[in-house]
């Protein structure tokens, strides 16, 4: 059964708005500096807010956000930007958002610290919840912060390996990528006294939306225009990342196609990228990669359109996922 209320909707971009004015308070105190002040540096490069702000429509969609919804909102950004500087120190990154990461700035060890106690941050704003609600939101966070650590693990163990299947990299993707998507709608959903089954939809067509999410930003790490993606193209292939594409032109190529690639991973020559874009469309991964994409996106459309909530309400989430999955940036 449908229904509607008469509550104003905002869109993505007055959320993003109305929860950087709410979020852009200290949430450290001044002391020690050498411990603070790396992580009011980080929190300072901002992004796009995306996770915080989907726990915010997740619950506008069923209800006039509670104050509840804040805090959530808050502590999925810090465990996220946790998730990020801890990345960062694994990956060996040394720009984030095109500025320097923390581990180059300061070193490893005050990187470490300062993602640690962002996370103790993010508890601390979690214990704000009303009680009634707190349960269920914790529950779902520690399963989402635990699925993230065994997605970024699973990554790792990826690098070492020679035959990971599609099936395992989308796994994969599920859990360090999509979960966080998922579980912000839901935790909006939740707030916002949504049914079980409303719930379970949202965080169906938030974790399909972010396998769609990471389709696209594999896509344009290889065959984006570099004005518009802000960067050169080809960073995925210099590392050897096992991507969508990867994998599926070592599914399809033929055989000689397969020693090239295999070749050019071994041997990183110089012109590497180009050599394995040209063999990435021989092979049609490019026109593969934007349909799986596409399939991913209607998926999600499908999980939304259950949502027992008047379309019109949906209208938000529904252009906020079609914006995500065709970003050229």
């Amino acid at each position: 059964m449908s229904f509607d209320f008469n509550f104003y909707m905002h869109s993505f971009k007055e959320l993003v708005g109305i929860f950087a004015e709410k979020f852009n308070v200290p949430h450290f105190p001044a002391q020690p500096a050498t411990l603070y002040e790396p992580g009011i540096y980080f929190l300072g490069i901002a992004g796009k807010r995306i996770r915080p702000v989907l726990c915010l429509m997740g619950n506008e969609l069923f209800d006039e956000i509670h104050a509840d919804a804040y805090h959530v909102a808050t502590a999925i950004e810090l465990f996220h930007n946790f998730t990020l500087l801890h990345d960062d120190i694994m990956d060996k990154a040394p720009l984030r958002r095109g500025f320097a990461t923390v581990h180059t700035k300061y070193n490893e060890n005050t990187a470490l610290l300062t993602g640690d106690v962002m996370l103790i941050v993010a508890y601390e704003y979690l214990a704000k919840v009303s009680p009634q609600m707190l349960p269920r939101i914790m529950h779902l966070f520690n399963r989402t912060a635990r699925e993230v650590c065994e997605g970024q693990q699973w990554d790792m163990d990826f690098e070492k390996r020679d035959n990971v299947t599609l099936e395992e990299y989308i796994h994969m993707i599920q859990l360090k990528t999509s979960v966080l998507l998922a579980a912000s709608l839901k935790t909006g959903a939740i707030l916002g006294g949504a049914s079980e089954g409303n719930c379970l939809h949202m965080y169906e067509f938030g974790r399909n939306l972010g396998i769609a999410f990471q389709i696209q930003d594999d896509y344009l790490d290889a065959f984006g225009d570099p004005e518009k993606f802000g960067k050169e193209p080809g960073g995925d292939i210099r590392q050897n990342k096992k991507t969508f594409l990867l994998l599926r032109a070592l599914e399809v190529a033929n055989p000689q196609q397969k020693q090239e690639l295999l070749r050019l991973m071994q041997e990183n020559p110089e012109d590497k990228v180009e050599k394995v874009l040209a063999i990435f469309r021989e092979c049609q991964v490019d026109a593969w990669a934007r349909t799986l994409k596409q399939s991913y996106l209607e998926k999600a459309h499908q999980e939304l359109e259950a949502v027992a909530v008047t379309g019109t309400r949906k209208q938000p989430l529904l252009e906020l996922a079609d914006f995500l999955v065709a970003r050229e940036h």
